[in-house]
């Protein structure tokens, strides 16, 4: 039980934590004034990330697209409810304490699209049965979980710990997550969800407005990350507190420079088009709908027209004129997906460029 845990660690892993958390307010505090899309696109890493160390993958143009409609059906989809509980988490962060019916809640949403979970009373509820990592059997596996019995009670530790501010956050972040993972209180889901409340602690702590891509660190460094949770359940403490801040640190930079990255392309782009000549046309005016289409593509880098149309209150038309212009400009490029439903289906465009900038940071 975390109640009354006393955490004393030695200075030089102090300095880490404190180290993480100048990196991750340094971070936060690069994003522009118009930060939502560049915010939306940091938290599309992180879902995409820590979906991927669960062996859960899909094309990125796949899941921007099962964003928006539910037209995806499989990963895809999946990887989309992840994305969509990591971005209720962070807007939960800002207003409300954790509670236990939020964490059922998020984990209902995650399990929205799954297969993989047959029985619906495990989707949203605790587990009720025995789990445990590796092996065929318990006699065999490399960790098994506390009884499900003990769930509940161990669940509400966890929260009255969560939302504590005795110790620093990075500390508290690092034993709520693998105290989460120990106790493995859903039957699936718990790799995602445990690292869901890394970001909200570090929200609702340090007032960022968006935490950074954790999970990539996690996704490249996966025997660090498993020899970490180890050692916790070892009573080593300080071992996976010192993996767990530098980590932290390390994705801090990287949303840093992916931050820059996405600005200079952007740039880039304003420049194009309010100087290029597209065939039988001339640079966009000041004040064209183009330009609000521009600044929402690192939220939405898969348009259709219908987005646009709904998004700005245009004419299907005069949305798919908008994007055949972006398309002259080569910023954005036709593209085909599988759709889930029956009937023609919808025409998408890609930001190929934005895409690349993303997938060479992960």
């Amino acid at each position: 039980m975390l109640a009354g845990l006393i955490v004393e660690l030695p200075e030089p892993v102090v300095r880490s934590t404190e180290k993480a958390i100048a990196a991750v307010e340094r971070s936060s505090g690069q994003l522009p004034v118009a930060w939502e899309p560049l915010a939306r696109l940091l938290l599309r890493s992180e879902g995409v990330a820590s979906s991927a160390f669960e062996q859960i993958r899909a094309p990125l143009e796949e899941i921007a697209a099962a964003e928006v409609v539910p037209l995806m059906t499989g990963p895809s989809a999946w990887v989309a409810d992840n994305l969509a509980v990591v971005a209720a988490a962070v807007e939960s962060a800002r207003r409300d304490a954790l509670t236990i019916d939020a964490l059922l809640g998020w984990h209902r949403r995650l399990m929205d699209h799954t297969t993989q979970q047959r029985d619906p009373n495990s989707i949203g509820g605790f587990r009720d049965r025995p789990v445990w990592v590796g092996g065929r059997s318990p006699t065999e596996a490399a960790y098994v979980a506390p009884p499900h019995e003990l769930v509940p009670a161990l669940m509400d530790d966890l929260v009255e710990f969560a939302n504590a501010e005795g110790l620093d956050v990075v500390t508290q972040a690092a034993i709520v997550h693998a105290q989460f993972e120990s106790i493995h209180p859903f039957a699936d889901g718990n790799g995602r969800l445990g690292r869901v409340l890394i970001g909200w602690l570090l929200v609702r702590r340090l007032g960022v407005l968006v935490p950074p891509p954790f999970s990539l660190f996690v996704a490249r460094d996966p025997g660090g990350y498993l020899s970490g949770l180890t050692f916790y359940r070892l009573d080593q403490l300080t071992r996976w507190v010192q993996w767990f801040a530098g980590t932290l640190e390390r994705s801090a930079n990287v949303a840093s420079s992916l931050v820059v990255d996405i600005e200079e392309l952007m740039a880039r782009w304003r420049e194009r088009a309010a100087t290029v000549r597209t065939t039988g046309g001339r640079p966009v005016r000041t004040g064209a709908t183009f330009w609000a289409v521009l600044d929402m593509l690192p939220e939405h880098p898969v348009v259709s027209a219908p987005l646009v149309a709904a998004r700005f209150g245009i004419t299907g038309e005069a949305a798919r004129l908008v994007l055949h212009r972006f398309e002259r400009l080569g910023i954005l490029s036709p593209l085909e997906l599988r759709s889930g439903v029956p009937g023609r289906p919808m025409r998408w465009w890609v930001a190929a460029e934005l895409m690349e900038v993303v997938t060479s940071w992960s």
